[in-house]
């Protein structure tokens, strides 16, 4: 996993790679903040022969967002059983996320953009990361992409 800082507190993205398989990698990018209430910001998806993008994923301040799902696979490190799920609230980012033996996380996420448009399209990959400290770094990097410092307001 890694991040690319603009300034001591601005992180512009945030890539996920696969430590099975760093040609699988997920990049949360292009991070806009139209008003108060919301963030809005591009999500790629990308694997060998696949290249998905999102633009517009919306996460708004009074819905469950993702760096506290993120912070509790960390905090359960050791484990759990079966798959725990999280969507945003217009349903065109899903994550689902498996523990396997070894202290290894399978995060699966899913991008599917006009999720009730006819012919729309889905994609998805899944990234191994470690259980501790991998998770915990997504996580924290993740909550400062979302929720970090605003000079970027539109």
């Amino acid at each position: 996993m890694s991040t690319h800082d603009v300034g001591l507190n601005e992180l512009t993205e945030v890539v996920v790679r696969s430590q099975d398989n760093q040609a699988v990698r997920v990049r949360f990018c292009d991070r806009f903040r139209p008003d108060e209430d919301c963030v809005h910001y591009a999500i790629e998806a990308c694997a060998l022969g696949l290249h998905a993008r999102v633009d517009e994923v919306v996460a708004w301040i009074w819905d469950a967002d993702l760096a506290p799902f993120l912070e509790e696979l960390a905090r359960d490190f050791r484990g759990w059983d079966g798959e725990r799920v999280w969507q945003n609230n217009d349903h065109d980012l899903t994550l689902r996320a498996v523990f396997r033996s070894g202290g290894h996380v399978g995060l699966t996420w899913t991008l599917r953009p006009w999720p009730t448009a006819a012919g729309g399209w889905e994609g998805s990959v899944t990234t191994w990361l470690e259980a501790g400290e991998q998770m915990s770094a997504l996580a924290t990097d993740l909550r400062h992409f979302l929720h970090g410092n605003w000079s970027d307001r539109g």
